[in-house]
């Protein structure tokens, strides 16, 4: 009884380490201080970094943005939130607004439909 314990805990100490790895591997890859978006879902795709505002975004990212993580610092009133517009020059509907440190992997609602973004001090 005791073999079969301890071949039963590290069966289940090895699937524990194999989805901890699989989740690190599905992180954002984005600098610190960054906002990052994607053509594709999950972080896949052709990627721009943002560390400021952008209000007309160029060519290939236009309206084809599929994935987004804010990798950005915050402090006591920094604009920390990024804000992702429909229109360029911030016009048209907020389609996401991430906060700190989020990552969205696919939004159904926001898929396809950024054109510029601007940081905040909220959502």
């Amino acid at each position: 009884m005791k073999r079969f314990t301890t071949l039963l805990a590290t069966a289940v100490l090895s699937a524990a380490g194999m989805l901890a790895t699989s989740a690190a591997a599905e992180a954002a890859d984005c600098r610190s201080g960054f906002f990052c978006v994607w053509t594709d879902t999950d972080f896949n795709g052709m990627k721009i970094e943002h560390s400021g505002d952008d209000h007309w975004w160029e060519g290939d990212m236009f309206k084809e943005d599929s994935s987004w993580a804010n990798h950005g610092v915050s402090g006591p009133g920094v604009a920390d939130h990024v804000k992702v517009y429909e229109g360029r020059q911030l016009l048209g509907r907020v389609t996401l607004c991430l906060a700190p440190g989020q990552e969205v992997g696919h939004d159904a609602g926001a898929n396809d439909q950024g054109g510029s973004h601007t940081w905040a001090k909220g959502c």
